[in-house]
């Protein structure tokens, strides 16, 4: 299929193949069926196969085209932006909509070697061995985190504890 064309003409052709299979003595189920027409698709529907695969969604022939339609309406309106389309569960009865990640996002950088906060004062370190701070505090396990992370190796929890033995 070119990418100019109308998915609608692609998937009506696609179903008269698959009627002519029929004929031939070669009846594809309608799961089959859908997961023929679905991968004959150019890879702008690709969102919209991976949310049809992922939720389940079980529809006959003429319904798929309808909501192939719909999607490419979709998309030529709102040019290249991706949607992501929640799953809704059904749960005892009452529909819960499931959604990914908390929206933080992991500082990069200097950021990330700062120390945190809540320092504990009876709390020992794992990596010096000093009372007043945890590893995740420790300035100078954070400076050796920092040194591998230059030369690509990994740091030991007791690396600094073996040099001061």
């Amino acid at each position: 299929m070119s990418e100019g064309s109308p998915v609608g003409a692609h998937v009506i052709k696609m179903m008269g193949y698959i009627q002519m299979l029929e004929k031939l003595g070669f009846a594809l189920n309608d799961e089959l069926a859908t997961d023929v027409i679905l991968q004959s698709l150019p890879d702008s529907f690709n969102q919209f196969v991976l949310n049809f695969n992922i939720n389940e969604i079980n529809k006959t022939l003429p319904q798929l085209l309808g909501m192939l339609r719909t999607a490419e309406s979709n998309m030529k309106k709102g040019g290249s932006k991706s949607v992501l389309v929640v799953r809704v569960a059904k749960e005892k009865g009452k529909k819960v909509a499931k959604s990914k990640g908390s929206g933080k996002t992991k500082p990069k950088g200097k950021e990330a070697l700062k120390p945190k906060g809540g320092v504990s004062k009876d709390g020992k370190c794992f990596h010096c061995g000093k009372t007043g701070h945890w590893k995740r505090n420790c300035l100078i396990y954070l400076e050796d985190v920092k040194k591998a992370k230059a030369v690509g190796a990994s740091v030991s929890g007791t690396a600094h504890e073996k040099e001061s033995s």
